[in-house]
């Protein structure tokens, strides 16, 4: 494929838990390690693997590739391959919701790493100041690229959403239901005219930053990655939980990832067969 993917691997209650707490006409705004986001938002596994693949089918036709997926009709207004690229854009679709009158709420994601971004605090200043319906996410995966975010950040990452009077909660990234409910009351007070809200995900990605990050080793240790995969791994909370609680038996969820695996090699064999942009289509979507 062409150029480089972010996978989301390891992250995925953070998406489920937020995007399950969103109607379908609320927003989101995304990140270079936006796939999970774009599915969790309500996307079709063919065409985001058909965008991924750079064919004429994918939800921009091809043109945006991993880092640049969007798809208004599920509210997401788009990955982006800047950090912190899009937190204007979620706090002004915010804005735009609440002069319309609408009551759609905003979410924003982001990593750790946007929070060395000036913008960042420039629009939760205004967020704030007009009670605009933004949830800013940070998704804390512990490292900014190959670097440790306790050497990039100072002080307490809630801290700084709080200096501007902004409601800020911490949860474990890893637990869905957890993330669901932090997510329902902080959307749901946004949706009702209380203003922006900053939740704090404490997640971890298996993989490295990129697909061509391999030999991890130089920044984090295998024994840390094997830690989290297996004792914290966010699939793997939930199915216990429903085992332990009886909702659920092991024959049921296994059914459901063969379904889900079965699914999956679909949407990739309709994106390997799809049709590449025609080269008519080089200047079309183009804007200066």
């Amino acid at each position: 494929m062409p150029g480089l993917a972010h996978l989301y691997i390891g992250e995925e209650a953070v998406a489920v838990g937020i995007c399950e707490a969103l109607r379908p006409d609320d927003y989101i705004t995304s990140t270079h390690r936006g796939h999970g986001h774009c599915l969790a938002k309500g996307a079709s596994p063919d065409r985001m693997f058909a965008e991924l693949l750079g064919k004429e089918a994918g939800y921009c036709r091809g043109k945006g590739g991993s880092m640049h997926i969007a798809d208004p009709a599920t509210g997401n207004l788009g990955a982006n391959a800047i950090v912190a690229g899009s937190v204007g854009i979620a706090t002004g679709a915010a804005f735009a919701a609440k002069r319309l009158g609408n009551e759609r709420v905003a979410v924003c994601f982001f990593g750790e790493g946007a929070l060395g971004q000036g913008s960042l605090y420039e629009v939760m200043n205004l967020a704030e100041l007009w009670k605009l319906p933004v949830i800013y996410v940070c998704e804390n995966n512990l490292y900014t690229e190959y670097t440790h975010f306790s050497e990039t950040t100072a002080g307490e990452i809630p801290a700084r959403a709080m200096a501007f009077g902004i409601q800020s909660v911490t949860v474990d990234g890893q637990d869905v239901r957890a993330v669901h409910e932090a997510a329902h009351h902080l959307v749901e007070r946004s949706r009702h005219g209380d203003g922006p809200a900053f939740l704090l995900c404490n997640t971890y990605r298996y993989l490295g930053h990129h697909v061509g990050d391999i030999n991890r080793e130089y920044y984090r240790s295998k024994q840390e990655e094997q830690s989290w995969k297996s004792t914290r791994d966010p699939i793997r909370t939930l199915a216990d939980w429903l085992l332990a609680e009886k909702l659920a038996d092991r024959l049921s969820l296994d059914r459901i990832q063969s379904e889900v695996a079965a699914e999956m090699e679909a949407a990739v064999r309709f994106a390997v067969n799809a049709p590449y942009p025609s080269p008519e289509e080089v200047d079309q979507d183009i804007y200066a």
